[in-house]
C-alpha cells in the first residue's frame, strides 16, 4: 500500500480515509464493469481495513449493483423487508411524507439469523436536500475502549437475539398467529458471543446491538439489562465513528461484522429512497 497525502493507494485502488480507523472512499474504479480478481482482492482488504468503503459517482443499474456484491459472496433475501419488484436480493427502503424513516438507532444487521450477514451494499436511488446521512461506529475500536473489569465480565459471554421488530410489524399488518408462528419456527432466536472474533482479521469487536440482543444468557434481568445498556451506548461515542453524506449515486459498502450503522433520520417529509444487498456470512465465534 502506497501512502499519498490525505489519501493510500491499494492496487490501482484510492483509499481517503474519513477517520483514523473507520471509513474510506475508495476511488479509481467504475462498479458498472466487471472487476478483476486484483480489484476484488483489494476491495476485500480495504474493507477489512476501514469497516465500510464509499464509492461516488457510480451510475449503475440494479443488475451491475447485483453483479458486484457477488464478488464477495452468495446474496440473501429477506425474510421480512419490501424487495425491488422482480429482484428478491434487493431491499428496497424508501421513506417520504407517509412514511418517517425508522432505522435511526445503532445496530448490526440480521444478527437474528443463524448465520449473520458479512456486510451490506447500499445503493443511493434518491436522496433529500438534507440530511438522510449514515453514521458508522467500529466495533473494535468500542470493544478496546471497554475496562478490563466489563471485558473480563464479557468473556465467553453469550446473548440472545431475536427479530422482535418484525414481529410485531407483522401483527400490526395482520398476520394471524399461525403465520407468525411459521416464521419463529424458521427463524428461532440464536445464542450469538457478546464479543465476537471476526472470521478474516482476528480481531474482538462488541456483537450486541439494541436492535435485536435481548438478554445476556445465565444472567439475571437487571443485571443483563445493565451490561447491555453500557454496551450499546459504546457505538454512540464520536471517536469510535465516521458519518457519510449521502450523493446521488453515491454507494456504501459495510462489514456487518466489524460495524454497527445508524441513518440519521432529520429529513422528513422529504424523499430517502435506498436499495440494498446484504452478502451471506457465517456464525459468529
Amino acid at each position: 500500500m502506497t501512502q499519498l497525502v490525505g489519501s493510500l493507494v491499494l492496487d490501482g485502488l484510492t483509499l481517503t480515509p474519513l477517520t483514523p480507523t473507520i471509513g474510506a472512499e475508495v476511488g479509481g474504479i467504475d462498479l458498472s464493469q466487471p472487476l478483476e480478481a486484483g480489484q476484488v482482492a483489494a476491495i476485500r482488504q480495504a474493507l477489512l481495513d476501514w469497516k465500510v468503503l464509499f464509492f461516488r459517482d457510480q451510475e449503475i443499474t440494479t443488475d451491475q449493483h447485483l453483479a458486484f456484491a457477488r464478488n464477495f459472496g452468495g446474496l440473501e433475501v429477506h425474510p421480512f423487508a419490501p424487495e425491488k419488484p422482480g429482484y428478491p436480493e434487493v431491499l428496497a427502503i424508501t421513506h417520504n411524507r407517509e412514511s418517517r424513516g425508522k432505522e435511526n438507532f445503532w445496530h448490526s444487521d440480521v444478527t437474528w439469523r443463524e448465520k449473520p450477514s458479512l456486510g451490506s451494499i447500499l445503493r443511493a436511488i434518491e436522496i433529500p436536500p438534507l440530511g438522510g446521512d449514515t453514521l458508522f461506529a467500529d466495533m473494535y475500536a468500542a470493544y478496546d475502549g471497554l475496562s478490563d473489569e466489563i471485558k473480563a465480565k464479557i468473556e465467553g459471554a453469550y446473548a440472545v437475539h431475536d427479530f422482535a421488530h418484525f414481529r410485531k410489524l407483522m401483527a400490526k399488518q395482520g398476520k394471524t398467529p399461525e403465520e407468525i408462528e411459521a416464521f419463529n419456527k424458521l427463524y428461532p432466536m440464536m445464542e450469538h458471543p457478546v464479543v465476537r472474533t471476526h472470521p478474516e482479521t482476528g480481531r474482538k469487536a462488541i456483537y450486541v446491538n439494541v436492535a435485536f440482543t435481548q438478554h445476556i444468557v445465565g444472567m439475571d434481568k437487571v443485571e443483563s439489562d445493565a451490561l447491555l445498556k453500557h454496551l450499546y451506548a459504546q457505538a454512540a461515542i464520536p471517536e469510535y465513528q465516521c458519518r457519510f453524506r449521502w450523493q446521488p449515486h453515491s454507494i456504501a459498502f459495510w462489514d456487518n461484522r466489524a460495524s454497527q450503522h445508524y441513518a440519521a433520520s432529520d429529513y422528513w417529509p422529504a424523499v430517502r429512497r435506498m436499495e440494498r444487498v446484504t452478502i451471506l456470512g457465517d456464525r459468529p465465534v
